[in-house]
């Protein structure tokens, strides 16, 4: 006699609309100009590798990082159904274990297609995959934590995908000054993910997520984030300048400049300002970011 089907047996698979919004694809830019940057800063002709640079892109954007976005929605399902019920996991859409099986058929394919082009951004695959895991998956959960979530995000979206793009163009490791200012970008990206956790302070509350905002209020919250923020770009100025390349700093100043004034009115009201300055400041920010690569690269300093 056959066994009756248990309720995840008939569950079925979601639309392709839904997966893809589950991926969330206006995530995948930071990552992907992170890899850009890492791919100028080498320094390495361009013209005849644009499948690779592609490929690359492919990696760091559709493949990690919304394989991390499924990851996330699935172990956030709880908390989106309080700030985000629409989302396709808690509204059924993305019922049963689907929102599961994504995750963890995407960080099988996105580790084998890092393996494939090359040893070291097979590695930073998997680390970057290991640090998706560990952000949202009980019990490391690095999320609960306002101090370890954010950095962890900044590590793989800024540094890693940088690491990466720089990496593949190379052949190997890039040079200590492309670390270092990949580095000093991803530390200031602690403050840019800080930013987002505005959205979401209810319900971080109510499950007991440990976000700067909900700890330490609204106010000081912001002003955190912007002087994490602020300080790595000053760093990266001065660098610059002791390397030689005064024109590339004062492009940054006037943009770190710009973000200050701009940042004065995100403190005003910071849940309200947030999503503004995500699309003001923080693109200042990432613009800054190539103009760096830009002076790393003609420099042959990759």
């Amino acid at each position: 006699m056959a066994r009756p089907a248990t309720p995840a047996m008939t569950v079925a698979p979601p639309a392709p609309r839904d997966v893809l919004e589950l991926l969330k694809p206006i995530t995948w830019f930071p990552p992907i100009w992170a890899f850009l940057c890492g791919v100028v800063a080498s320094g390495t002709a361009r013209a005849d590798r644009w499948a690779l640079v592609l490929a690359g892109a492919v990696l760091v954007g559709p493949m990690v990082c919304g394989t991390s976005q499924a990851i996330n929605d699935w172990f956030d399902r709880h908390v989106d159904a309080i700030n985000e019920p629409d989302r396709p996991i808690p509204s059924g859409r993305i019922a049963g274990h689907w929102g599961l099986w994504i995750a963890l058929a995407g960080s099988a394919l996105s580790l084998g297609f890092g393996m494939a082009m090359g040893a070291i951004v097979g590695w930073a695959t998997l680390l970057a995959l290991a640090f998706a895991w560990a952000y949202s998956a009980p019990p490391i959960r690095l999320k609960m934590s306002g101090l370890w979530g954010p950095g962890a995000v900044a590590i793989t979206y800024e540094g890693l995908t940088w690491f990466t793009g720089a990496a593949l163009m190379l052949g190997g490791w890039p040079s200590a000054r492309n670390l270092a200012v990949l580095a000093l970008y991803s530390f200031g990206a602690h403050g840019i993910m800080t930013l987002n956790d505005f959205k979401a302070i209810e319900g971080d509350k109510a499950m007991g997520i440990r976000s700067l905002p909900a700890m330490l209020g609204v106010r000081l919250a912001a002003i955190i984030a912007c002087v994490t923020m602020a300080v790595p770009q000053l760093v990266v100025i001065g660098l610059l300048v002791a390397w030689g390349h005064p024109v590339s700093a004062a492009i940054i100043v006037a943009l770190l400049a710009t973000q200050l004034v701009l940042m004065r009115r995100l403190l005003r009201d910071p849940c309200q300002y947030a999503p503004w300055y995500n699309a003001t400041g923080t693109s200042l920010s990432v613009l800054g970011m190539m103009v760096s690569a830009v002076a790393l690269g003609w420099s042959g300093q990759g």
